[in-house]
Parts: C-alpha cells; structure tokens; sequence
C-alpha cells in the first residue's frame, strides 16, 4: 500500500509524464487471429472504449478494491486514468482518484468526517485520495482497528471482540478491571456499563485501562497518576468503571499508549498527543505528572500523518506515512540506544530514525518494548535495536544496538507483526508461525513443551529467534501476539488467532491468563485457550 517498495524506484503520485493508453482488450489477441467466445454464441469480443465507458471502469476499481500503488500504477500507464473524470462530488478529479476516495468512504474512521475534515486530512495527507486510503489502510493494518485484540497488561488482561464487546480480568487493586470493584477475576467477565458503546482500539498500563470508542472517545480507569511504584496503590485516586476523558473530548481518538510515566493518543487526522509525561525530563512538552491536559508533540510530526504510536518505559515511537514511503520517528529517553539515532542521548523532540533509508526498508508495524525496539518491513524483516539484554535483539548476543539491525536469523521469514515486552520479542510470520526470543522469565516465550517433562530449562533465555512450537501444535493461524510490557510484572502472552481463539501462557497469579491455576501454581508453560470467543 505504500508508494515504495524495498529495492524498486518510487512511484510518483503527481505529474507522471504522458502515456496515452485509448483502449482495454477484453482478451488477447493475437494480430493474425481473433480468439472467439462460445458461452454465449459466436460473437466477436471487440475492444472496449474506455472514455465510452468511465462510469464501468470506475465501478470496477471500487469493487476490486485495489491498492493504492496499483491506482497509482494506473495513472503511469495512461493519460484515460490521469485526466477529469467529469464525475460527483469532484468533476476534475481522474478515475483514479475517484476509486481511491470510494474506497476511502468505505473507511470506518472516515465515513463521520464531514466535508471540511476530510480535505485537511487530504492536504495533510500529501494532496491525494491515493494517499489518504494508504493512511487508512496503513493504520488498520498495523493497529487492527474494526477486528478482535488481546492485550496482555502487567497483570491484567484486555480482550476485544470483532463487535466491540471488552472482557477484562486478572489484577483488580486499582478497579483497572472497569466491573466498578477492586476484586481479582480469573475469568473473562464483559464491562457491562459499556453497553451500547463498540470499542475499537485498548491500552493497558501498571494499573490502568485505556479504552477508544468507534466514536473517538476515550475511557480511562484504574489509577490516575504516573510514576510511582507500579503495584502500589497508596496516594493514588482510583476510578473503577469506565470514565470519559473530558479532556479528550473534542479529539477524535483512534489509539491509545500507555508508557511509565505518560499516556499518548493518536487523532483520526494523524496527529500525536501527549499528557502527564512526567517532569523527570519533561520530553515531548513542558509538563507536570499530574497534567491530564492533551499536547499535540510539537517538532518534526506536526504536519506529518502519523499512522502507529507504541510506548516503552520512558520513550515513544511514531510511524509516520509521507508521500515519499513510510518512517519511524523517535522521542524520549536514549538510555540503551532505544531511540535508534546511533546515540543514547534524550531526544525532547520527534526525531525521524534514518537508518530505515539506509536499510532500503519501508517500515510497516513498530513495537516499543520496555528498553528495546522493533519493527516489520513492508518486505517482511525484522529489525530491533536498543538494550540487548537477555537476546531480546535476537542478534546471538546480549549486546546493545543503537541504530535498528535486521535480524539476520529471520531472514527465511516473512513477517507480518512484532511485539515487544520486557526484554522479550515474538515474531509472526504470514503463514502464522510465532517466533520468539529474549528473557525466558515467566514461561513466557512458548519454549516449555520438553522442559515441561524435565527436558531442559523453561526459563532459559533465547538469544535467537525460535519458532514457537507449542502454539504450531495447535493447527491455528497466528495474526496477533501481545505480552506484558512492564518492569515490575512477571510477563504473560496472547496468541490469537485468524478463527478468534484467544491462547495464553506464563504468569497466571492474578488470574490474568483467564483462569484460576491450581496447586499453587502461579504460571502456565503451554498455551491453553482462554474461553472466551472473539470473531
């Protein structure tokens, strides 16, 4: 979807030079022979006009939905698919344009912006439809926006189904469970006070919820406050159903982060805020921890779309879509190299992360674990950079790396998603094998079906990628993987998969895998389904 490809030349969206194409042949022909059809008599196919017929060739470009590229192919071959279509809304918009603005309107996020909206998000966008849908799609793509999600928090557990029904259990202390009590649950359990309301997107921190409405509102409970002791509750407020953010209100939210000391969201138009980052450092904008009022991230982003946040301990990263392709910018604390700018310097502004170009590689998804960073080419590698600690680089070593390095062990491969923890990556690939590596903690990379039996380590860090056999053994299509981001929670992890079967594995004290352990056991070595259905 985007307008590079790794190792091919750009494709320009704007003054392509002329290529006049006049007409489409139904089927092949040969010069010295014409092909005949018999499903309906003998007639000759002839060829077939394309300025006779705008309105057919427009309705096929919907309906295939193709890629933006692919529109913007179309425009290089000929002048039919570049001049005024003499269509509504826009008569001097091409064909082209008209099928990407179709197939924008068929958006979730796009179809409530009215008319004003919509072009600052196309003047935003770089001044094309084309590029406005690969924003759209980009950002689906890479966050699941209208599909189910798991999200695996420092002790509790969110799940999403595909209609927006949320389920939470595990940790309660805080009420970050949203049932209106701080009482533990070892079961999925609805919020039954967001009836009615279809969540689309959610974050979870140390004893926090963060919940984003089809409708751009945001929901917080759970703890208010930033910094302290992750699993104490002493001198914080505590709110245990779902609250609006008032001061989110007239922001349409389409994602939500939670960091160590800060929340970030991203707006339907692309741009970052930030709120309560902390003033150890005050990166991103002058503020106090207990600031609960938005900024937009003021420097390099502020005209640029972003498409992906994702928060570490102390930093954020943002996926930005620009006309030229895809890039990575970075802002926060440098320690360990995470910022990927060949430092370990602080950065209090957006700073894009070159190395990307110097890699030819168009970034697709990125995940900020708690010291160290990822992300997933549109050619499908993997590069991580940051605190190597316990092979969570999957580069052999426990070496830092501070520029992104495309794991090499990966490289038979092809990637679709990453996500990132504690000193702890997974990998999935596109046919759904899970591949992990780093800190063996908790049991939870999945490496445990031998050491379960007295066959070896189940905590023995992996310096390297390795496929995870025991979620394979379950002849299920992997598309998501989320694990607990946190310093101070023994990690868990979901898999789920393309059919809505939600598996976990590690830590399960506080009931956060979905189930009560027995025997005092306080983690899981293999995947077990969590009941729960979300297609």
């Amino acid at each position: 979807m985007d307008a590079t490809t790794s190792g091919t030349p750009s494709i320009q969206y704007h003054n392509i030079p002329d290529q006049p194409i006049t007409a489409i042949v139904v089927a092949p022909v040969p010069t010295f022979q014409r092909n005949q059809r018999h499903c309906f008599g003998d007639s000759t196919p002839g060829e077939f006009p394309l300025a006779a017929n705008p309105s057919i060739v427009l309705h096929v470009l919907t309906a295939c939905n193709l890629d933006p590229q692919d529109l913007a192919t179309l425009e290089a071959t000929g002048s039919f698919f570049r001049q005024p279509a003499n269509f509504a809304p826009d008569y001097e918009l091409s064909i082209s344009e008209l099928a990407a603005l179709d197939m924008c309107q068929k958006r979730a996020i796009f179809k409530p912006m009215n008319e004003e909206e919509r072009q600052e998000l196309k003047q935003r966008c770089g001044g094309s439809w084309k590029l406005v849908l690969r924003f759209l799609l980009a950002g689906e793509a890479c966050c699941r926006r209208e599909k189910s999600q798991a999200i695996a928090g420092p002790g509790h557990s969110i799940a999403v189904t595909s209609k927006g029904v949320v389920y939470t259990f595990g940790s309660n202390s805080s009420g970050q469970l949203g049932h209106g009590s701080t009482e533990e649950e070892c079961r999925p359990r609805p919020i039954r006070s967001l009836q009615g309301i279809r969540i689309i997107q959610a974050a979870a921190g140390a004893g926090r919820t963060m919940l984003i409405s089809d409708a751009g509102q945001v929901y917080a409970f759970g703890k208010d406050s930033f910094g302290e002791a992750e699993y104490g509750t002493q001198g914080t407020k505590m709110v245990a159903t779902p609250q609006l953010v008032e001061s989110l209100k007239n922001i349409f939210v389409v994602q939500a982060a939670i960091g160590n000391f800060f929340t970030a969201v991203l707006s339907r138009e692309g741009r970052v805020y930030t709120f309560s980052w902390g003033n150890d450092a005050r990166l991103g904008h002058q503020t106090e921890p207990t600031d609960l009022e938005p900024h937009p991230l003021l420097g390099a982003l502020e005209n640029i779309p972003v498409i992906q946040i994702a928060a570490g301990y102390c930093y954020l990263l943002a996926l930005a879509c620009q006309p030229s392709g895809m890039s990575v910018y970075s802002v926060g604390c440098g320690l360990g190299g995470k910022l990927g700018h060949g430092s370990r310097t602080d950065e209090k502004h957006p700073r894009i992360i070159e190395q990307f170009q110097h890699l030819n590689l168009q970034p697709m998804v990125v995940a900020a674990g708690a010291w160290h960073a990822a992300v997933v080419g549109r050619d499908g590698r993997v590069c991580t950079w940051g605190w190597g600690r316990y092979g969570c680089l999957g580069h052999g070593n426990e070496e830092c790396e501070s520029v992104p390095k495309v794991v090499e062990a990966l490289n038979q491969v092809k990637a679709v998603h990453v996500a990132t923890g504690d000193y702890t990556t997974f990998v999935v690939s596109d046919d759904g094998d899970v591949h992990s590596f780093g800190c063996g903690e908790s049991a939870s990379l999945g490496h445990n079906a031998l050491a379960a039996e007295g066959q070896g380590n189940r905590h023995a860090n992996v310096l390297t990628p390795e496929l995870v056999t025991s979620l394979k053994q379950m002849n299920e299509r992997v598309v998501q993987i989320s694990l607990t981001n946190s310093i101070y929670w023994n990690a868990h992890t979901f898999a789920l998969t393309e059919s809505g079967k939600l598996y976990a594995f590690g830590a399960g004290d506080k009931g956060q895998l979905g189930a009560e352990l027995v025997n005092n056991q306080t983690e899981r070595v293999n995947p077990e389904q969590v009941e729960i259905d979300l297609s």
